[in-house]
């Protein structure tokens, strides 16, 4: 009888060890589900890390969950302009430096959907990680130039 009692806790054994292994190296915070932290407000968010995922972005989606938004991250810092086509939700873009620091926002951008010709919204300078929220997010944060995005679960650009 020991020998079954064993059996059953040592994958329970097992997983304590791992997890407290992770969480001793700092492995740990990349297994989170990716999030980002603005003034103490978190989102969970989706990471648009290459090329084909960032020309994607939040296309042809219809709605996104208020604590939610989708993360940008450019291989160098530079300015950047983002459009809207086939976008359906109103966001916020707010452009981030290498350092995290917020650069600039366009706030309340309308969706441009399948209109044939959408605007550009530029960085006002130089920037490497670009989130985007929905409308109206960073006014109730009161966000201003220099504010830090924190990253959780997420490896920073290089």
């Amino acid at each position: 009888m020991t020998t079954g009692i064993f059996a059953m806790r040592n994958p329970l054994l097992i997983g304590f060890m791992l997890n407290l292994a992770l969480s001793a190296s700092g492995c740990a915070e990349l297994s989170e589900a990716p999030s980002v932290e603005l003034k103490g407000k978190r989102y969970t968010v989706e990471l648009a890390d290459t090329p084909e995922l960032r020309e994607r972005g939040l296309m042809f989606r219809r709605d996104m969950p208020a604590d939610a938004g989708m993360l940008f991250i450019h291989d160098s810092e530079e300015p950047i302009a983002y459009w809207m086509k086939n976008t359906y939700i109103p966001l916020d873009i707010l452009y981030f430096d290498s350092k995290l620091k917020l650069v600039s926002a366009q706030l309340g951008v309308p969706p441009c959907g399948d209109q044939p010709q959408c605007p550009a919204f530029p960085s006002a300078g130089p920037a490497q990680y670009v989130l985007e929220l929905n409308a109206g997010q960073a006014d109730a944060l009161d966000l201003k130039p220099g504010d830090t995005l924190r990253l959780k679960g997420v490896k920073p650009a290089r």
